[in-house]
C-alpha cells in the first residue's frame, strides 16, 4: 500500500513538472511580463556556425516563456502580499492598495541628492540647448513630470521623506538662476485636491496630462482648457506597476480619456513608439522631446499645434530632429530621471563664445573624437578632467583658433560637436581652485 502511494506521488509529481512544457508547446509561449523583453528562441546555427549557446539560450526561453508562468508569479506576489511585502523589487506597496514605482524611493527620502557641480551641470545643459533653440527662431520650454511620491505622500508607507529639498526643487531654482524657461508641474498639480495618477500606474492619468499640457500652454504663451474640457466614458486600465506585480489579473482601475481633439497621426502608431508626428487644427509646429509620461500627454500637445513631432530619444537630437519650421521645442523628463540632462548630453554644435582667457595654468584632460553619433560635418568630443573643476565651472574648447562650450556630461566629463576642419589639436579650458586651467591635446 505504502509503495503504491509514493508511486501515486511520484507519478503526480513529474506530472506537475511536466505541465510548464508541454503546456507550452501546447498552448504557446507565456506573454512578457510589462517591460519585459523575453528571450528569444535560439537558433542551432548561425551565420553558418554552430551556436555554441544554444542549450543555454534554450534555457533563457524557457525560463522566459513557460505555461502559466504569468499565473505563478501573480499568485505568488498575492501571497506576499498578503504579509505587506512586494514580489518585484521595482514595485513598492502603498497604503490602500497604492502602488508606486521603486526608482521613486531615492527622491522621495533624498538619498541621492546631486552635487552642486550635477545640480549646476544639469540646468547649464538645459541653458545651452534653450540658447541653440532660440538661436534658431523656435521657443523653449522644459518640464518636470513628477513622481507620484512626491504628488501622494500620503499612500507611501513608513518611507522616511526627505527632510531638505529635493533634486527637482533645487533644479528648477538654479534653472531661475540660469534663466531657462521652465513650467512647475508640481505647482499645478499641488493645486488640485482631485488625485490626477493612477493608484496601480507610476503615471498621471488621462486628466492629469491635461492639466500638464494647459500649465504647458499657459507657459508659452498659447491657450488651452483641455482639463475643463471633455472626457470620454472611463475605460479599463491596466497599471504598468499592477502589471509588473500581478501580470495575470485584472486591474480594476479606470481611466477616461480626452474627446473631441482634433489631430491626426499615421496609422500604426502607438503610445509608446519612439517617434510620432501628427497633424492638428491649431497653429505652428511643436518639437517634444518626451518619455513614458507623454503617452497620455501628447494628443494634447498635437491637438493644439498644426504639426508636431514627438520623440522618445534619451539623447535629444535637436541637430537631426528641428527645422526651419520649428516654431515651439519642449523636453519633458520625469523627475526620478534628471540626472539624464549630464548622462545622456543632447546633439547639436557647440555653441561658439567669444570669451579671452589670458592666463591659465596647466591641468591634465582627456579628449577624444568620433564621428559615431555626431551631425554630418562635425565630430563628438568626449573628454574628461583630471582635477576637480569648481562647482559652476563651464568647459571650454579651443579648435582652430575659436572657443566653444561644452556640454557637462558629469563632475568631471564633457561632450561637444566640433567642426571636423581642424579636430587634430585642441585646448581645454576649465576653471579650478579660482583661476583658470588649461590642457593642449594632440589627436594625431
Amino acid at each position: 500500500m505504502k509503495k503504491r502511494i509514493a508511486i501515486l506521488f511520484t507519478a503526480l509529481f513529474l506530472l506537475i513538472c511536466l505541465v510548464p512544457s508541454v503546456g507550452m508547446l501546447l498552448c504557446g509561449p507565456s506573454g512578457a511580463l510589462a517591460n519585459e523583453i523575453p528571450a528569444r528562441v535560439p537558433e542551432p546555427m548561425e551565420e553558418g556556425k554552430l551556436n555554441m549557446e544554444y542549450l543555454s539560450g534554450l534555457t533563457e526561453y524557457a525560463a522566459d516563456s513557460f505555461f502559466v508562468r504569468r499565473e505563478l508569479i501573480t499568485g505568488y506576489a498575492k501571497l506576499q502580499a498578503l504579509f505587506g511585502q512586494s514580489a518585484n523589487e521595482d514595485v513598492v506597496l502603498g497604503r490602500e492598495g497604492w502602488l508606486f514605482y521603486g526608482d521613486d524611493l531615492a527622491d522621495y527620502a533624498g538619498t541621492k541628492p546631486l552635487t552642486e557641480r550635477e545640480l549646476f551641470a544639469a540646468a547649464r545643459n538645459l541653458s545651452l540647448i534653450q540658447e541653440y533653440v532660440e538661436g534658431a527662431g523656435a521657443q523653449f520650454l522644459f518640464t518636470i513630470a513628477p513622481n507620484k511620491s512626491s504628488l501622494y505622500p500620503e499612500y507611501m508607507q513608513d518611507w522616511p521623506a526627505a527632510e531638505t529639498k529635493r533634486n527637482a526643487q533645487r533644479l528648477m531654482a538654479e534653472l531661475e538662476k540660469q534663466g531657462v524657461a521652465f513650467a512647475d508641474l508640481f505647482e499645478a498639480f499641488g493645486a488640485e485636491e482631485e488625485t490626477l495618477y493612477f493608484a496601480h500606474d507610476s503615471h498621471w492619468t488621462s486628466r492629469g496630462a491635461a492639466l500638464a499640457a494647459d500649465t504647458l500652454m499657459e507657459a508659452l504663451g498659447r491657450e488651452s482648457a483641455y482639463f475643463e474640457g471633455d472626457f470620454s466614458a472611463p475605460e479599463p486600465h491596466k497599471g504598468d506597476l499592477f502589471e509588473m506585480l500581478y501580470p495575470a489579473a485584472e486591474d480594476g482601475e479606470l481611466n477616461a480619456p480626452p474627446a473631441g481633439l482634433n489631430f491626426q497621426e499615421p496609422e500604426g502608431v502607438r503610445p509608446d513608439s519612439v517617434t510620432i508626428e501628427t497633424t492638428g487644427g491649431g497653429e505652428g509646429s511643436l518639437l517634444m522631446f518626451r518619455d513614458s509620461f507623454g503617452e497620455l500627454l501628447y494628443p494634447y500637445m498635437a491637438d493644439n499645434f498644426e504639426n508636431a513631432y514627438f520623440s522618445r530619444q534619451a539623447a535629444y537630437g535637436l541637430a537631426e530632429s528641428m527645422s526651419e519650421e520649428t516654431d515651439v521645442v519642449i523636453i519633458e523628463l520625469v523627475e526620478r530621471n534628471i540626472r539624464w540632462l549630464m548622462e545622456q548630453p543632447a546633439v547639436f554644435p557647440a555653441p561658439e563664445r567669444t570669451e579671452t582667457i589670458e592666463e591659465a595654468e596647466e591641468g591634465e584632460a582627456s579628449l577624444s573624437m568620433s564621428t559615431s553619433g555626431a551631425p554630418e560635418g562635425y565630430f563628438m568630443a568626449e573628454g574628461e578632467i583630471a582635477g576637480e573643476p569648481a562647482a559652476d565651472s563651464p568647459i571650454y574648447l579651443m579648435q582652430n583658433g575659436k572657443l566653444y562650450e561644452a556640454l557637462l556630461s558629469g563632475e568631471r566629463t564633457f561632450t561637444a560637436c566640433l567642426p571636423e576642419e581642424g579636430a587634430e589639436n585642441c585646448t581645454v579650458f576649465w576653471q579650478e581652485d579660482g583661476g583658470w586651467m588649461r590642457c593642449e591635446i594632440s589627436l594625431l
